[in-house]
């Protein structure tokens, strides 16, 4: 479990034009990734109940038909990529929707080489390279340890973990718990899965200079490696997994693999589950600045800077050092890094009280990979929750016990189909639509052949009163999905056009409830916060075209009330609703 003591022996805030098609890549053999395509088109078409449509949440997704964990580390290895030869600033967070050269993904089997891209553009200049499984991977596992021997290039490491078992007959799933701080480890244990103790220290060492890093990692790769502690970490993990698949799934399943981590552990756990698709599971605590929240985000919320994030550990690969002071000119963000975990499992623990972790812009970056889970039809796989009253960093929360277990039982057991939920608390709520220009595609089921050129018709700009020509009565449809708690609640609503005409600049209005007020909101600006509300387009969603829907959504306080909205309307025409 994560000990009260934490703060004393874990200190967060201490001082302290090329072409690359990666040789990771050249090794998955394209039968192998046609499968894993395949599974990613079926896990994709699941119902799921949170963030989705209601059409989509009309049936809980039966246990059978959760999304599993990819059967390889990376199963866009065979995409080829081809990142830019110079950057360009931009203070919005980037398309996770559209190619490097300029193109939209239109199906949801686009997103596997999409979902490459951004791994290579994160690798190159975020975390630092990962490297393909070495040469040689040999290990053992037993009922309270994992030893992994590395071998590659006439250069070798070795590491170890201890395991600890829930009650029960295995196989079990098991979550890699890093340095001891991470999620609860009793309740782990209660749910059913099994605990794997890891020293991250033990594969890429903190308190070293960026030019002599130390640790198995480093020992086969040289200390003058430019990847970093993050990454050195990811790999570990990789290579523990490798064992539990060699070990033949007699004590560990390897198949259901979870991790967690708070801190800078979180940091570590959030970069493990990005880049390691076999990882079913994913759970970062308090990841702070340089783990989830965005980086273009951190310096306007006064958390803890990125020079001094860069600067206090070797975390971060030595190429992020350019942009410490410049985050507009990173082709990519957290958001996307959020939107790698797609369609698995992503609980996001995250304390409001402390504004040096950067909680506002850590919701913004949920909220923004949530967008591509949508896209794909697994909205109620990622999780984020920062509404709780204790702010100690790391404390044991009550308010996460139940959602931890329900995770577990989902992505690892596989015997639960509880939603996902965006609990963001009133205190450090970040709004998306402030970050981004780009619009949430409906992505076709079907594999699609991309254009070679980008299209021609950017979104719309918003005229700056409503058009002339608002649909009829019966003419909009509107429907929703509410997720309430003791004193707060989110509404997702998906408006669509049912007419004939596109419908450019809308105002959709309704009756909130009594008792409840909007505290934040995401793709609309809505005023006022209680009574009868209008919500109107931001610019990136301002056309809705015959037969096509835009989502919106909003969290609010209540005294009692769940009810959803009423009334609604657009653009002055009644709406149906459902």
């Amino acid at each position: 479990m994560i000990f009260d003591c934490v703060r004393r022996f874990h200190n967060l805030f201490r001082k302290e034009d090329l072409v690359i098609i990666s040789s990771r890549r050249s090794r998955l053999s394209s039968a192998v990734v046609g499968v894993a395509v395949a599974a990613l088109a079926t896990a994709g078409a699941a119902t799921v109940v949170a963030r989705t449509t209601t059409a989509e949440a009309a049936a809980d997704v039966p246990a059978a038909a959760v999304p599993l964990a990819a059967g390889v580390e990376d199963e866009g290895a065979d995409c080829a990529v081809t990142l830019p030869g110079s950057l360009t600033a931009n203070s919005r967070l980037p398309d996770p929707f559209t190619r490097l050269n300029g193109t939209r993904i239109s199906s949801r089997s686009d997103w596997r080489c999409r979902r490459a891209e951004i791994r290579e553009l994160a690798e190159r200049y975020v975390y630092g390279d990962k490297p393909a499984k070495p040469a040689s991977v040999t290990g053992t596992v037993s009922s309270s340890g994992i030893t992994v021997n590395v071998s590659h290039n006439g250069r070798s490491s070795s590491f170890s973990a201890s395991v600890s078992l829930p009650s029960g007959t295995g196989p079990f799933p098991a979550v890699v718990v890093l340095g001891g701080f991470g999620a609860d480890t009793a309740a782990i244990r209660a749910a059913g899965a099994a605990v794997i103790n890891y020293d991250p220290y033990a594969v890429g060492r903190e308190g070293t200079p960026r030019n002599n890093k130390q640790g198995a990692f480093y020992s086969i790769y040289g200390s003058s490696s430019s990847t970093g502690l993050l990454m050195a970490w990811a790999w570990g993990v990789s290579r523990i997994i490798d064992v539990i698949e060699q070990a033949g799934g007699n004590i560990l399943r390897p198949d259901a693999t979870g991790v967690t981590g708070c801190s800078r552990f979180g940091k570590g756990a959030f970069v493990i589950g990005a880049f390691d698709q076999r990882i079913a599971l994913t759970m970062p605590i308090e990841s702070g600045s340089a783990g989830v929240p965005i980086f273009r985000g951190i310096p306007g919320e006064g958390a803890q800077s990125l020079s001094s994030a860069y600067g206090e550990q070797p975390w971060l690969g030595d190429a992020f050092g350019s942009f410490t002071s410049n985050p507009n000119s990173l082709p990519v963000d957290t958001h996307e890094v959020v939107a790698m975990f797609a369609p698995r499992g992503l609980f996001i623990m995250d304390n409001p009280h402390i504004t040096n972790l950067g909680p506002r812009s850590a919701s913004v970056a949920a909220l923004g990979g949530a967008e591509v889970y949508q896209a794909l039809g697994v909205g109620g796989n990622i999780t984020y929750w920062s509404d709780i009253q204790d702010g100690n960093h790391c404390a044991n929360r009550a308010e996460w016990r139940t959602p931890l277990q329900q995770n577990i039982q989902k992505f690892l057991l596989k015997t639960g189909n509880a939603a996902g939920a965006m609990r963001i608390s009133s205190r450090a709520s970040g709004n998306l639509a402030d970050w981004r220009t780009w619009q949430t595609p409906t992505l076709s089921d079907g594999p699609t052949t991309p254009p070679t050129t980008p299209p021609t018709n950017p979104p719309t700009t918003p005229p700056t009163t409503p058009p002339t020509n608002p649909p009829g009565t019966g003419a909009c449809r509107v429907t929703g999905t509410v997720s309430a708690w003791n004193n707060g609640l989110t509404e997702d609503i998906t408006i669509t056009n049912t007419g004939t005409t596109a419908v450019n600049g809308w105002a959709l209005v309704f009756a909130l409830p009594s008792g409840q007020t909007i505290t934040s909101g995401w793709n609309a600006s809505y005023s006022p916060n209680s009574g009868q509300v209008t919500a109107r387009n931001v610019s990136y969603n301002a056309s809705i075209a015959p037969n096509a829907s835009v989502s919106i959504g909003f969290q609010a306080s209540h005294t009692g009330n769940t009810a959803r909205p009423t009334a609604f309307t657009l653009n002055g025409a009644a709406c149906s609703v459902t």
